[in-house]
C-alpha cells in the first residue's frame, strides 16, 4: 500500500491547485466584504459598513423575506411529502421504476426541470408568483428528503412497527410513536438539506417566479449584472455562512443516523 501512496504522490499538486481554484474566489469575496473602499477589489482598510448598508437596503430585505417564505414553506411541505413518499415506496410499493421516478427531480438538470415546470404552469394558466416558486421547490425538495429517509428506513427493523400493531396500537398511532421517532434524524437532515438548497436556488426561481416577487438570488443577479459591489460581497459572505452551517448540520445528523 505504501508504494501506491508514493507512486500517486504527484497527484497532491493538481489536487491542491483544484482546491485553490474552487475556494480562493470564496475567500477573496469574504475578505473584500470587510473592505472600506467602494471599489470591490481595492483594499483600503477594514470596515463593516457594507453589512450595515446591506441591512438598510429595502430591495435586499424584501428579497430575503421572499426567500425565507419560499424556503420555510418548501421545507415543511417537501419534508412531509418526501417522508411519506419514502415510507410508501419502502413499505408498500416496492418498485425500481417508482424509486427512479421519485429521485428524478434531484437528478434532472435544473434547467430542464425549470423549463418543464414553466411549461406546466403555462399550460394550466397558473400565474407566476412566490407560490409557483414554492411549489417548484417542493418538487425537487421531495426527492432529496425521500432519498435521505429511504436510506434510514433500510436500517430500521420493521418488526418494531409490527409489534406496535400487535399490541393494539392503530396505524396512525404506530406511525407517530414508532415510525417517525425512528426516522427523526433522517427527516431533520432532509429538511436542513432542502432549506439550504432552497435559499440558494436560482435557475428554477428565475423561470417560475413573478416579476414583482423576486427571491434573494434573483435580486443578487439583478445587482451583479452591472458589476460586483461591496454589498454583494457582504451578502454572499452571509449566504455562504448560512449554507455551510446547514450543510454541516445535515452531514452531522446523517452520520448520527448511520451510527444509531
Amino acid at each position: 500500500m505504501g508504494w501506491l501512496v508514493r507512486e500517486l504522490g504527484w497527484l497532491r499538486l493538481p489536487l491542491a491547485l483544484t482546491f485553490i481554484f474552487l475556494y480562493m474566489p470564496i475567500l477573496v469575496l469574504s475578505i473584500m466584504s470587510f473592505n472600506a473602499s467602494k471599489i470591490p477589489f481595492v483594499w483600503t482598510g477594514f470596515s463593516t459598513r457594507w453589512y450595515v448598508e446591506l441591512a438598510n437596503n429595502e430591495e435586499i430585505r424584501q428579497g430575503f423575506i421572499n426567500t425565507m417564505i419560499v424556503a420555510i414553506g418548501a421545507t415543511i411541505v417537501a419534508t412531509a411529502l418526501g417522508t411519506l413518499l419514502a415510507i410508501g415506496l419502502a413499505r408498500y410499493f416496492r418498485s425500481v421504476i417508482l424509486d427512479a421516478y421519485s429521485l428524478a427531480p434531484a437528478i434532472v438538470p435544473d434547467l430542464v426541470l425549470a423549463i418543464g415546470l414553466l411549461m406546466f404552469f403555462t399550460a394550466l394558466s397558473f400565474s407566476l408568483s412566490l407560490f409557483s416558486v414554492l411549489l417548484s421547490h417542493v418538487v425537487f425538495g421531495m426527492a432529496f428528503v425521500a432519498a435521505v429517509v429511504t436510506a434510514r428506513i433500510g436500517q430500521i427493523d420493521s418488526s418494531l412497527e409490527e409489534a406496535s400493531r400487535d399490541l393494539g396500537a392503530s396505524a396512525v398511532s404506530t406511525f407517530f410513536r414508532v415510525t417517525v421517532p425512528s426516522l427523526a434524524p433522517a427527516i431533520i437532515a432532509g429538511a436542513l438539506l432542502v432549506f439550504t438548497l432552497s435559499i440558494d436556488e436560482f435557475v428554477i426561481a428565475f423561470f417560475t417566479d413573478g416579476p414583482r416577487t423576486p427571491t434573494l438570488p434573483l435580486v443578487i443577479y439583478s445587482m451583479v449584472r452591472f458589476g460586483v459591489t461591496p454589498e454583494v460581497n457582504a451578502l454572499g459572505t452571509l449566504l455562504l455562512l448560512v449554507s455551510f452551517t446547514f450543510v454541516i448540520a445535515a452531514q452531522r445528523i446523517t452520520k448520527l443516523t448511520d451510527s444509531i
